[in-house]
Formats: structure tokens, C-alpha cells, sequence
């Protein structure tokens, strides 16, 4: 079984390039990482804790850990900037508005990542009946 998390929190914060993120406790971004591992099941419709040919433990394909962290990420800056959503500051005759807009799913690319695991899982016994009419 791919035991979780799946990502640490020090990964998230190597791979990350926002100063919001890196300043992010390690129990703020545990449960960031719970949220986008939780997404990632359920995208994917699979736990990943099944087992390979051999009988091991499946192992976690790094396509999926990739998708981890990014989605971690996300929620960790959008939590991070939430309080700061909009500023505006005048000058003389000047003024302007700065809207920090907060990433989404969709503007990720983590479809390419997880595509190829959508839908693998066994999916247990059915029971088709038919019947002549």
C-alpha cells in the first residue's frame, strides 16, 4: 500500500517558488497535503493501496506524487493570500487596485498527470441478469 501522506511537507516547500507557502507550518501544510491527496482519489477513483504482480505493495507512480505536490501547493498559497484579496492604494491624483487572484485546479495541468489512472481500480463483483423478452 502507498502508505500516506504521500508527500511531505519539506517536499512541498522545495518545490514551491511562493513565499506564502515556504512560511506555512508543518500541520497547515499536512492538511493541505490531506486535501489534494483526497482530490486525487477522487478524481482517479483509486486509494493506490493495492498490490503489483509480484504481490508487493503498489508503489506510488511519481506522476501521481507530482500532482500531490502541485495540488498542495495550490491550496497552501490560496489559504495563505485569501486575507489579502484585494488592495488599492491612491496617489495624488492616482490610484489603482491589485486583485491577487487565487490559482485553481484547472490552471494546474494535473489532467495529463492523472489521466492514465482514472478509472483502473477494480471495481468489485456485478450481477448483469438478463432476460429474454
Amino acid at each position: 500500500m502507498a502508505a500516506r501522506p504521500w508527500v511531505i511537507p519539506q517536499e512541498v516547500r522545495d518545490y514551491s517558488g511562493y513565499k506564502e507557502v515556504k512560511d506555512r507550518t508543518d500541520v497547515q501544510l499536512k492538511t493541505d497535503i490531506t486535501k489534494a491527496e483526497s482530490y486525487v482519489i477522487r478524481y482517479t477513483k483509486r486509494k493506490f493501496d493495492g498490490v503489483d504482480q509480484e504481490g508487493a505493495p503498489e508503489k506510488l507512480p511519481e506522476d501521481v506524487k507530482t500532482a500531490v505536490i502541485l495540488l498542495a501547493e495550490m491550496y497552501a498559497y490560496n489559504a495563505a493570500i485569501r486575507q489579502v484579496r484585494v488592495k488599492s492604494e491612491t496617489f495624488d491624483d492616482y490610484s489603482y487596485t491589485v486583485d491577487t487572484s487565487m490559482l485553481d485546479v484547472d490552471s494546474l495541468g494535473i489532467n495529463s498527470l492523472l489521466d492514465d489512472y482514472v478509472g483502473t481500480a477494480a471495481r468489485g463483483n456485478v450481477l448483469f441478469r438478463m432476460r429474454k423478452l
